[in-house]
């Protein structure tokens, strides 16, 4: 997933690193969080501010997220903090086996990040993907064309 994502939106290195969004209470299983996982810190994980170890069995299991050094830029996800997002990583992780997904900002190497839906619409049509949610709505590109 991160050489597609590389290839088809952010055009830019492979060894650059995306960060993982995880739902909070799964957390502790993906990453290390200490002796005490009762105190660490939740608010710079909320806005992907730490980079914590990956816990050495999952790193194969989300490899698109895990760093060159074994870590993740984290954020973790509350149904109170983001519910959509939330309920999406969720559905995601019942598919899947795995309450991670990949994270990234959402622009095209050398454009400022997606602040409006025209923005939005211009990136989706610049870039190489092939489906865009936006709010309620879902924009797919003709796949004949």
């Amino acid at each position: 997933m991160k050489d597609i994502v590389n290839t088809k939106l952010k055009f830019r290195e492979p060894v650059r690193p995306f960060a993982p969004s995880v739902l909070e209470e799964h957390a502790p299983r993906y990453f290390d969080l200490g002796d005490d996982t009762q105190a660490w810190p939740r608010e710079p994980a909320k806005f992907m501010l730490a980079v914590l170890p990956i816990a050495e069995a999952e790193r194969t299991t989300i490899p698109a997220v895990c760093h060159a050094g074994g870590t993740g830029r984290l954020q973790t996800v509350t149904r109170e903090g983001n519910g959509r997002y939330h309920k999406l990583i969720e559905r995601f992780g019942q598919a899947t086996g795995v309450p991670v997904i990949l994270n990234t900002s959402f622009n095209l190497r050398g454009e400022p990040i997606v602040t409006t839906p025209d923005n939005a619409l211009n990136t989706f049509y610049n870039s190489g993907i092939d489906t865009l949610v936006l709010g309620d709505f879902m924009v797919r590109k003709d796949r004949a064309g």
